[in-house]
């Protein structure tokens, strides 16, 4: 029988017997797989693990990679473009972030310092998260595309002490204040001129990881609870708050998250999202590598349908995760590209339309199985692999999580209300607080129940469907108004790609719901198409529901691609509708054009 290392040896240490941290995950992981299609056995049985000491990198993945069997399946496999392909086991990869983490430590990284970590879907970014992890340096994962102003914040408020990032994206840095370590990934060529460009800021080259010793020893145990990611918020409709999660809440966090995906050892897994999101770790990172599954990436300059469902067939792609603006364009392409479609399909991230689940289930004779999450949390709710799917709903609560609908009046339990997870007994899955702002933690974290913020109902199944956010939900002549339901009608008109609605000022009826409409590949934005899409609305939507006006224009967006409905109310609260329509948009072919039901003798009331 193996001796349990006792509590203070560091995990990972050379010679160490096996842990019994990792084994008793391990169990828990097994027992989860194996009751994949039994959702009640599962939420009846579920326990989350309790351990005070445990390290995702240390006791988890080099637990697998140290298995002869299991360290050498795939854990990462890259696809460019140009054609170019990047495999690494989970032994390379374990050796390899050990020398990314002792190269860091001789620099100067310490247990407890914060890494910016911005890069793109590169071999290096998993190399440093999990090196990351092993110091014990809290990581604040940030997008490529993020600009100067916005990493200064950044920078500041993550009181930031190295960032690493590659030579494309350095010379952002030349603005950026802060007393912390610049690390490169690039060619030496690369690197010297970014110290060129950087004269006052030591700049460190990535490549010299590699001659760095492969034994890592850390310095002390992990604790369950330190810090283990730290995100920025989307920041849809307000600043960007900064969450922390720990190993507690991420590392068995996502165990709900392999439940709801449906992972199984041997699985390659494609998740569409970029570097810096939450998204990102919970479907490129953690889900996967807790399901010994391989992580497939497929990176494009830009994103070309046809061609990612060519490599998901050439790549035998068994798993699929995209948010619904990937799926929308999906189904604007031909989704019989894909030869051998993958066996388990899922989506976040927003809401996912009815048409779209058919859509894909017409092709590829897999459903589309939603899931709701925050970057607050893990998955907390959603349709779960063997249980029927309601097209439109997000599903019902995953093991081990308890889910109240709170209304947002009396904070008493009500079939549509606030979605609520009960923490009094300190579930893993829900974030540490938003850093150095307890106020906002403490808004959001009270009588014993987190507070999402989201509206969802339930109906007589325990099945949550999604309403919208508190701020997103608005009455028109008194009626209360999902703008998700209306959205779901309008993108099944062909001509409608995505759609965003919002309350618009009206004399009468005080609001009335306007949509702002992106339309799809080869439809034209005319005042013809505009009537017949309010006529389409008229036809499927109760009439206290109905769409009056719409306008076809872009969507804005948070750099994570969620759509910001905030900018759009604000943009009707200011709009001057007296003056006459401007002739350039006119002459654009009708984008900002406002239509409304009024303009169409025969839709008016």
């Amino acid at each position: 029988m193996v001796e349990p290392v006792p509590q203070n040896a560091p995990s990972g240490a050379p010679g160490a017997p096996e842990q019994d941290v990792s084994r008793q995950y391990e169990a828990v992981r097994d027992r989860l797989l194996e009751l994949r299609e039994d959702y009640d056995q599962a939420r009846e049985e579920f326990r989350w693990p309790r351990m005070e000491r445990f390290n995702y990198a240390l006791d988890w993945f080099d637990h697998v990679a140290r298995d002869p069997r299991r360290g050498a399946r795939d854990a990462l496999w890259i696809v460019g473009q140009d054609g170019t392909e990047l495999r690494r086991t989970f032994r390379e990869l374990s050796v390899s972030s050990a020398r990314t983490a002792n190269w860091l430590r001789a620099l100067g990284v310490r247990r407890g310092h914060r890494i910016l970590l911005m890069l793109g879907n590169q071999l290096e970014l998993w190399e440093t998260q999990l090196a990351g992890m092993k110091l014990g340096a809290p990581l604040i994962p940030t997008a490529v595309m993020m600009p100067p102003a916005d990493l200064l914040d950044r920078v500041r408020r993550g009181r930031v002490s190295w960032v690493v990032t590659d030579a494309a994206n350095a010379p952002k840095f030349a603005s950026v204040d802060g007393d912390y370590g610049l690390v490169v990934v690039g060619s030496p060529d690369e690197v010297a001129a970014v110290q060129e460009q950087l004269p006052g800021r030591a700049v460190h080259h990535y490549e010299e990881a590699a001659a760095a010793p492969e034994q890592f020893v850390p310095d002390a145990p992990t604790s369950s609870h330190d810090p283990l990611l730290l995100y920025f918020t989307s920041g849809t409709t307000s600043q960007a708050k900064l969450v922390e999660h720990t190993h507690y809440s991420y590392s068995f966090g996502h165990l709900s998250t392999v439940y709801w995906i449906g992972l199984r050892p041997g699985d390659v897994h494609l998740n569409i999202a970029s570097p810096g999101w939450g998204k990102h770790s919970w479907s490129n990172f953690f889900a996967p590598w807790i399901a010994e599954a391989t992580v497939f990436i497929y990176n494009q300059d830009r994103f070309d349908a046809p061609g990612l469902m060519e490599q998901m067939s050439r790549a035998g792609v068994t798993s699929f995760c995209a948010p619904p603006t990937v799926w929308r364009m999906l189904i604007q392409a031909d989704l019989h590209r894909v030869q051998n479609p993958p066996l388990s399909v899922v989506s976040a991230g927003e809401p996912l339309n009815p048409e779209v689940i058919r859509r894909v289930q017409d092709a590829w004779g897999v459903t589309i199985r939603d899931g709701y999450g925050q970057t607050e949390t893990t998955l907390q709710i959603a349709n779960t692999p063997g249980q029927p799917v309601v097209p439109g709903a997000m599903g019902r609560p995953l093991p081990g999580f308890v889910v109240e609908l709170l209304d947002t009046r009396t904070g008493e339990p009500a079939q549509e209300g606030e979605i609520c997870l009960r923490v009094d007994d300190d579930p893993p899955g829900i974030m540490a607080g938003y850093i150095d702002e307890p106020e906002r933690t403490a808004e959001v974290v009270k009588d014993g129940w987190y507070h999402t913020r989201d509206i969802a109902s339930r109906d007589e199944h325990g099945v949550y469907t999604y309403v919208g956010r508190t701020d997103d939900v608005f009455k028109a002549s008194d009626y209360r108004i999902s703008p998700f339901e209306l959205e779901s009608v309008l993108i099944e008109h062909p001509a409608v790609a995505e759609a965003a609605v919002v309350p618009a000022p009206d004399p009468v009826r005080h609001a009335v719901p306007k949509a702002y409409l992106v339309l799809a590949a080869g439809a034209e934005p005319t005042r013809e198409l505009a009537g017949e899409i309010l006529r389409f609305a008229r036809e499927n939507l109760a009439p206290y529901k109905r769409v009056r006006k719409v306008e076809f224009t872009d969507l804005p967006k948070t750099i994570s691609g969620k759509i910001r409905r905030v900018a759009l109310r604000e943009r009707e609260e200011a709009a001057d509708r007296s003056r006459p329509a401007d002739p350039g948009a006119l002459a654009a072919g009708g984008l900002g054009v406002e239509y409304t039901e009024a303009d169409f003798p025969g839709l008016r009331d």
